[in-house]
């Protein structure tokens, strides 16, 4: 038996049994479906976070009290808790020493604070950046209108802010507001800059942030959360060239240690990280998760697979005196085993093939309606195979 004629028999059996072809392959459909999105969801959901991670420019660093994410213990989120508060004075320091950057940005943050103009108000679920020039370059936040702040506004103190987008929109919805006076927690702010528009697919809160002279928050909102905690700042280091980058964090490095006064066996008691850092922490949290999803997919695709496996063997007893009229007029076993085999990838492919479509459509869908989204090549190629 030729090879086009097993593939025609073939063919003809499943066309000759319809229903049971495609009851047989509702299990592939479904397999490929789940691999394909499984796969994919997670892709644009690691998109996603990455990008929202990656809020640091190229060559860019911080210095922060805090881990940079990540599981940890209770015992280690104990021992972070306990760690001194890093000061103005420790950006001051890397300003003075690390030849390798030239932009130095201190940070102190404040949450669930809100801003007024006229009958306008927001809810209090607004962050509150104290901060210098640097905050913009070194976090790729850029000004969209107006100025960013200046070193005299953090020298002298003034109460002059930038808006986050949305809280433009929010409060000057047909008004131009530079230079327009707004209330932050009932105080009263010139409003200098509108920071770009900078939209999160993951709920995240750019444009909800308020920037005001890192000098000033310190004089509103003193040394202590409302809570009672210490503030600490947390600093941005920009390299001078992205060559320069581990240099200026190794220079940094000695210089906090210098400061803090740590001794050569003991470990560092602050957190230096990267994008690439961040990104990594997240991969290694997530590691898990990922490889459940795909083991789910491949779970559902071997159950499919057994699926017609068990249909196969039904058939070829069903089809016992049609074999034995083949090997009688010559067929040989080999024959047999190719049209059946042709019978069952005909099932796996076409199945396959709708699954494709199938999670082409979710796709699009989730790429029209909720964030951008697109099926891999290689996770079609790895499904279908």
């Amino acid at each position: 038996m030729f090879f086009m004629e097993a593939l025609k028999m073939a063919l003809a059996a499943l066309k000759a049994h319809k229903m049971r072809s495609f009851l047989t392959m509702i299990g592939i459909i479904a397999g490929v479906a789940s691999v394909i999105a499984v796969m994919t969801g997670i892709s644009v959901i690691q998109t996603s976070i990455e990008k929202e991670i990656s809020v640091l420019g190229t060559q860019t660093f911080q210095v922060q009290k805090q881990a940079a994410g990540g599981a940890m213990s209770e015992e280690e989120w104990r021992k972070i808790q306990a760690r001194r508060p890093l000061t103005t004075e420790h950006a001051d320091a890397i300003r003075d020493k690390v030849k390798s950057a030239d932009l130095i940005g201190p940070e102190l943050w404040g949450y669930n604070h809100t801003a007024a103009f006229r009958d306008k108000k927001t809810n209090n679920n607004l962050m509150i950046c104290g901060g210098s020039p640097e905050y913009s370059p070194n976090n790729t936040h850029y000004v969209n209108l107006g100025r960013n702040l200046s070193q005299e506004d953090v020298s002298v103190g003034r109460r002059v802010v930038l808006l986050g987008y949305g809280v433009a929109e929010e409060l000057f919805p047909w008004t131009d507001p530079l230079n327009r006076v707004v209330k932050i927690d009932g105080r009263k702010f010139t409003v200098v800059g509108v920071l770009e528009d900078k939209s999160s697919a993951m709920g995240g809160r750019f444009n909800q942030y308020l920037i005001i002279p890192v000098t000033t928050f310190k004089k509103i909102y003193g040394s202590r959360t409302p809570n009672g905690q210490q503030r600490s700042v947390n600093i941005t280091v920009q390299a001078k060239t992205p060559e320069l980058l581990q240099k200026a964090i190794d220079e940094t490095r000695a210089v906090m240690r210098s400061e803090r006064g740590l001794k050569p066996q003991e470990e560092d008691d602050f957190t230096i990280f990267t994008n690439e850092s961040n990104i990594r922490t997240f991969n290694d949290a997530t590691a898990p998760i990922k490889t459940g999803g795909f083991a789910i997919g491949i779970v559902a695709l071997i159950v499919a697979g057994i699926g017609i496996m068990n249909i196969m063997l039904v058939s070829v007893t069903e089809r016992t005196k049609e074999i034995g009229i083949r090997k009688a007029i010559g067929a040989k076993r080999r024959d047999i085993l190719f049209q059946f085999l042709f019978e069952s990838s005909g099932i796996c492919l076409l199945g396959g093939g709708i699954g494709i479509v199938l999670a082409a459509g979710v796709t699009w869908l989730i790429d029209r309606f909720l964030m951008p989204a697109s099926v891999s090549i290689p996770i079609l190629v790895v499904a279908v195979l």
